[in-house]
């Protein structure tokens, strides 16, 4: 479900919708968002709910109580909408954002659930599995913030990194909730190079969200015409090309390792394919004007990436031991 989210937002951000619900975590006044712009339109002798926003003369506008409007537009029924200026309705980005947020709060009913179970295992499950449904009400808190900042790029980076706690997390509960003891021994060198493989691919991510926000900076100016947004890349983009050359390499590492000594670590091969699927997408991206799709497929392997690897990490680091070759 969390994993579900991530994609979620990724299409989010491949379709510019981050804004299509300017407000949290109701959108335009909403549970269900409306459809049409002539539903956001003030109308004389309408009912209006407490809560409900109308966009007017370029700015939102929220009801103060339940209401039927007159003739003409009473201010005095009427709240400014103070937490930004953004008041545009595009019904598809709406929609988009609002599958989002519902995915989001399936992925909450689902993370509560498994707390609530939780009760059932050991202390370290137990204070896990709640801590997640506080990382998952923190993580929506995050949303709100990136709204009301109309998407101010450091807090989707931040979003975006807590999301990896998330998953985090969850693996780790996983692995501590199997019931099988993990009697093989794995060398020291492949724990080694798995967390270096590790840190170097959070900072590569730390660096694809600034390449990303230069892209956000050249949509601004530029508008999409894709063919121009790296024209002229900062430093960034040539340490974020570079960085993944040695991510793959340690990649490659990794597998021979792992096929060399046959150390039936399957998901080692797996991290490789999205490590390279991943290279793939940043190359389509970069040299081929981002073909549709290629934003969020790479932003996905990502969120697969780090998945995949820090459970490796789990794996060989709950071993009972570890050979030093």
């Amino acid at each position: 479900m969390v994993y579900l989210v991530i994609i979620a937002g990724a299409v989010v951000r491949m379709t510019g919708s981050g804004m299509g619900c300017p407000d949290w975590p109701k959108c335009f006044g909403y549970y269900i968002p409306p459809t049409e712009k002539s539903d956001l339109i003030w109308e004389e002798n309408h009912f209006y709910e407490k809560g409900q926003v109308i966009i007017l003369n370029n700015t939102l506008q929220v009801a103060k109580n339940d209401f039927t409007s007159q003739n003409s537009f009473n201010k005095s029924n009427w709240n400014l909408y103070t937490k930004h200026d953004y008041a545009e309705f595009n019904a598809t980005h709406t929609w988009v954002e609002y599958i989002n947020r519902l995915c989001g709060a399936l992925a909450g009913f689902a993370v509560l659930l498994m707390a609530l179970f939780s009760f059932r295992q050991k202390r370290k499950i137990i204070l896990l599995s709640w801590l997640s449904v506080f990382l998952m009400g923190f993580q929506a808190w995050l949303g709100a913030v990136v709204v009301y900042s109309v998407l101010a790029p450091v807090k989707i980076t931040i979003h975006m990194l807590m999301a990896f706690v998330i998953v985090g997390v969850l693996l780790y509960l996983l692995h501590q909730s199997k019931v099988e003891k993990n009697n093989k021994t794995y060398p020291k060198k492949l724990n080694y190079l798995l967390w270096a493989t590790m840190i170097l691919f959070l900072i590569q991510v730390v660096l694809g969200t600034q390449v990303r926000q230069f892209v956000d900076e050249q949509i601004k100016a530029i508008g999409y015409q894709k063919e121009f947004w790296l024209v002229n890349p900062e430093i960034t983009f040539y340490i974020h090309r570079s960085a993944s050359i040695l991510l793959l390499a340690l990649s490659f590492m990794l597998w021979r390792i792992h096929k060399k000594q046959n150390l039936n670590l399957k998901l080692i091969s797996t991290k490789l394919v999205l490590m390279v699927l991943g290279a793939t997408s940043g190359v389509l991206m970069a040299y081929f004007d981002f073909p549709f799709a290629t934003q969020a497929m790479h932003l996905v392997l990502s969120s697969l990436i780090f998945g995949v690897l820090f459970y490796v990490i789990l794996q060989t680091n709950h071993s009972q031991k570890m050979i030093n070759n």
